[in-house]
């Protein structure tokens, strides 16, 4: 696969990316804090769209699984479409008008969300099921995943930027009818991205795909759609261990994810008092660490495979939220400033166990599904991406809902600049014990994944010598 191609495979995660952890790191604060939505609303309104996200990956998954097209393949048509859809789209959420009531809001909100998640699955779902078209070999899924990975951290990383250069340098919690247009300013920037990384994307991976397609196509089946066998389809994928705990791992992890980022941001708002630049900082400062421990989670996962080295992540994970917990405790006996910096390294630690997150379990799935490729003759990725997308927005719709509830159930008021004790603590046992729990479920399910580098390489070599026999024998 040559590096130009994968190159441009993983300039689509950076958009894609940028847009989508503005949305999933804001939208409760935005929604709660700035527009003034209650908790269990926006809880509702993001559950809603998230679950819908994810009920429609598998249809689009099957659909571009089944596509025939020779200029397009089976997957960018859908992309390049999704582009555009999601730049529009994207732009309505963060304009919610001001002036609309509660029931305004919330349906100005479910409405754009679930138009906007419609929109991200054309897109996504073709996307990830693409990089296992184009290496469907172990050590090049490795290498396109890493390529994905590094964009898809920088997408990351740029909202945190781009809060610290448009949003008020004072405290949000004091003053939040200055920050729409902080977000709107952001949301314009986003959407922009979307649309160049996806063409570069689609225009940089469109001739290995019509090289590949000239071959596909002579044994191109389609499948008639059957509702009924896609959903029994994704029950016979979750009986499958290694499937299972890819998956099921990958979800659980998301949930932590959750709590950390959509609490996160009220606990540091109304917490530790600190001011929108020093929040971007500690967001910059921990998917730095996710980036600059690329390299050491490929060697450790190339020394102790896949796994091994997820685990360890996860571990260093649950350190830094526990280190960040007692920063909590004692924040009452220092000043904002200082306790920053002490807050500051905790988060490293944490952003230093996430870099593991983003790239390995996508290539353990990887290695799962081109396993199961292999054996069975089909190419199944979109429906594969599919349900593994499924999963993981149907534990994060849970999630959000949960953590909606629960801002209303300890009272949390987004009118009061300084929130009640009781408040304050409730926000930090939601971080702590959502993180913690999500995160020994998720080290617990990573354990059960059997799969090695050994397994994918012999099953590789069988698959080539029967082509090259049946090649010999033509």
């Amino acid at each position: 696969m040559p590096f130009g191609t994968k190159l441009s495979y993983g300039a689509g995660a950076l958009g894609y990316g940028c847009m989508g952890n503005t949305l999933s790191n804001f939208i409760m604060f935005f929604g709660t804090s700035v527009m003034g939505i209650s908790g269990t609303l926006v809880g509702v309104a993001v559950a809603i769209a998230s679950l819908w996200d994810g009920v429609s990956d598998p249809l689009v998954g099957y659909l571009s699984d089944n596509t025939k097209n020779r200029f397009f393949g089976r997957r960018l048509g859908y992309m390049f479409f999704g582009c555009f859809a999601i730049a529009i789209l994207n732009l309505l959420i963060w304009t919610m008008p001001s002036s609309l009531g509660q029931a305004g809001k919330f349906i100005w909100l479910i409405i754009t969300m679930l138009c906007l998640e419609t929109a991200n699955t054309f897109f996504s779902t073709p996307y990830s099921a693409l990089g296992i078209d184009l290496a469907p070999d172990y050590n090049e899924q490795s290498k396109v995943q890493s390529f994905k990975t590094m964009f898809s951290i920088i997408g990351m990383i740029m909202p945190s930027i781009l809060m610290y250069f448009f949003m008020p340098s004072i405290s949000i919690g004091v003053q939040t009818q200055f920050s729409q247009e902080g977000y709107i300013n952001i949301a314009y920037i986003n959407s922009a991205l979307v649309l160049i990384c996806g063409f570069i994307t689609v225009l940089g991976s469109i001739k290995q795909v019509q090289k590949q397609n000239r071959i596909m196509l002579l044994s191109f089946h389609k499948e008639k759609f059957n509702l009924g066998a896609l959903l029994s389809g994704y029950f016979e994928v979750l009986k499958k261990k290694d499937f299972r705990s890819v998956i099921l791992g990958y979800s659980a992890a998301l949930i932590a994810s959750a709590f950390l980022t959509s609490v996160g941001m009220h606990l540091f708002t109304y917490c530790y008092h600190f001011s929108s630049p020093q929040i971007s900082i500690l967001l910059i400062a921990m998917f730095g660490g996710a980036i600059t421990s690329q390299p050491l989670w490929i060697y450790i996962s190339k020394r102790l495979d896949k796994k091994q080295a997820l685990i360890i992540s996860l571990s260093l994970i649950v350190f830094g939220i526990a280190l960040t917990f007692l920063t909590f405790l004692f924040r009452s006996y220092a000043t904002p400033e200082t306790m920053f910096f002490y807050v500051l390294p905790c988060i490293i630690f944490c952003g230093l166990g996430a870099g593991a997150m983003y790239s390995l379990p996508f290539a353990m799935y990887a290695d799962v599904v081109t396993m199961e490729m292999y054996k069975t003759g089909k190419n199944n990725a979109g429906a594969y991406s599919g349900f593994f997308t499924f999963t993981y927005n149907l534990a994060n719709s849970f999630a959000l809902l949960i953590i909606g509830l629960l801002l209303d159930i300890i009272k949390f008021d987004s009118t009061q600049p300084v929130q009640a004790m009781s408040v304050q603590n409730g926000l930090g046992l939601i971080v702590l014990c959502g993180c913690s729990i999500a995160l020994a479920l998720s080290i617990t399910l990573f354990s059960k994944y059997s799969i090695k580098r050994a397994d994918v390489l012999k099953v590789q070599l069988m698959s080539n010598r029967n082509n090259n026999e049946k090649t010999g024998n033509e």
